[in-house]
């Protein structure tokens, strides 16, 4: 089944592997999503006047608001990108310009699309590269050789061939002509400063001029893939169906949207910037025509989520305007001991695999005892109890500190099984133990 065709059954299904619960957040995004393939088979007509239910989402830090939405555009193959509204300022403010989203969002539409292509042709690169790396190991015969020696000739490139593609051959030096590197140019900037940037660089840096390097042939697999690549694509074909993409498909989550709400509490005292950049950010999400490098776009297909923990301001303080763009509310749950216990042991690629793949490297072979990640679990839902609810995150430290000392000797546990129990979490975070123990009496 293709991926962009997944049922919102399927899309939780498949979130369920990597974030623990968070069921309306989940069901709320998968339905999303998949209205971007339900208007897509829908007539030309009708798929103009249906628009994206925008989603606000609300939570602490590190309950997978962002891991969720991230998840989904993987999985769905869809042009995605994360932006923080902190850093998006009104005209005037030191800061970016709000439409720069959007031209990130074409560059990844693009580079989505290019990567696609170049798998279907992947083959051919590969053809192309040991065919090029072949002759140069074995230079083409003068003309007015006989159909004896040309037949030889192409006996022994066979051959040559296969021994450049069994890798006999990585080590050997050759000497090939590449492209000098391209100047990168920033493309956040608008699209009239962009050409003349292009414009300069096309005066003082010949792109496609070449320099003789000599690599070895394992080397020059790579060098010549990029160069092969960009000859067998078609380039404007790539950035159109990117272009396109990003305007039917494209997906732009809004993180730390609490961070620009006037809270009615500081009324005056609040950065005036903040309201500029919601003003700013309206249009874009009610629907406008952004300029890129590679075409204009219109934004009101773009499905938006915006995310935010609103611990000191409420999405009641956004302008009413914003507001009315994000219809759909999805509040996410605190992390519960249970919750963070689940995350240690269910998750696909839970943080305690991958511990024990990091620290496999060495040799050392971790288990954890059962009642040792129920006291992680605990300790580290305490701490976030005690101090800033930094959800999940908070286990990233909790482990970190129990494995530190292994993780630094872990030559001297080479070869070595090393189990994790109850009493060497509590060793090792006995800051945390110690103040629970506090509290019992502090009342």
């Amino acid at each position: 089944m293709s991926e962009l065709n997944m049922t919102p059954r399927e899309i939780v299904a498949y979130l369920d592997e990597y974030i623990i619960g968070q069921k309306e957040a989940k069901k709320s995004i998968a339905i999303a999503f998949r209205n971007r393939y339900r208007r897509l088979q829908l007539e030309k007509s009708l798929q103009e006047e249906i628009t994206p239910k925008n989603i606000l989402m609300i939570g602490s830090t590190g309950v997978g608001k962002t891991e969720i939405a991230r998840r989904i555009a993987k999985i769905m193959k869809l042009p995605f990108v994360k932006v923080e509204a902190s850093k998006y300022t009104e005209v005037g403010f030191v800061g970016r310009d709000v439409e720069s989203m959007v031209r990130d969002l074409v560059n990844n539409s693009v580079l989505l699309v290019e990567n696609e292509h170049k798998e279907k042709l992947k083959d051919k690169i590969e053809e192309a590269v040991i065919e090029k790396i072949a002759k140069k190991l074995l230079p083409p015969l003068p003309n007015g050789v006989s159909e004896e020696k040309k037949q030889e000739y192409a006996n022994s490139l066979l051959k040559m061939q296969q021994r450049i593609v069994q890798g006999e051959l990585d080590s050997r030096e050759i000497e090939i002509e590449v492209r000098k590197k391209s100047i990168e140019i920033d493309s956040n900037v608008p699209p009239e400063i962009l050409r003349v940037q292009e414009n300069l660089i096309k005066v003082f840096h010949k792109e496609h001029d070449k320099v003789k390097k000599t690599l070895s042939v394992k080397e020059a697999k790579e060098a010549l893939k990029a160069e092969i690549s960009d000859t067998l694509l078609d380039s404007e074909s790539i950035k159109m169906e990117g272009l396109k993409r990003a305007e039917s498909s494209g997906v732009i989550f809004i993180d730390e949207i609490d961070k620009i709400a006037v809270s009615s509490k500081e009324g005056g005292r609040q950065d005036p910037s903040k309201e500029g950049v919601q003003r700013d950010l309206l249009p874009i999400v009610e629907g406008s025509v952004v300029n890129t490098k590679y075409g204009s776009i219109k934004t009101e297909h773009i499905l938006f989520i915006a995310a935010g923990a609103f611990h000191l301001s409420k999405p009641s303080d956004l302008i009413p305007e914003l507001q009315g763009r994000f219809p759909l509310r999805v509040e996410l749950e605190s992390l519960t001991e249970e919750i963070m216990y689940m995350i240690l042991t269910q998750t696909k690629t839970s943080i305690i695999k991958q511990y024990q793949a990091l620290l496999k490297v060495e040799g050392v072979e971790i288990a954890f005892e059962d009642n040792a990640i129920k006291e992680l679990a605990k300790l580290s839902y305490n701490a976030n109890q005690k101090s800033e609810d930094i959800g999940a995150r908070r286990l990233h430290t909790t482990i970190e500190k129990v494995l530190e000392d292994i993780s630094f000797e872990a030559e001297d546990y080479s070869g070595q099984n090393v189990t994790i129990t109850k009493e060497l979490v509590q060793s090792k975070l006995e800051d945390l133990v110690a103040d629970e123990n506090l509290v019992k009496y502090i009342l």
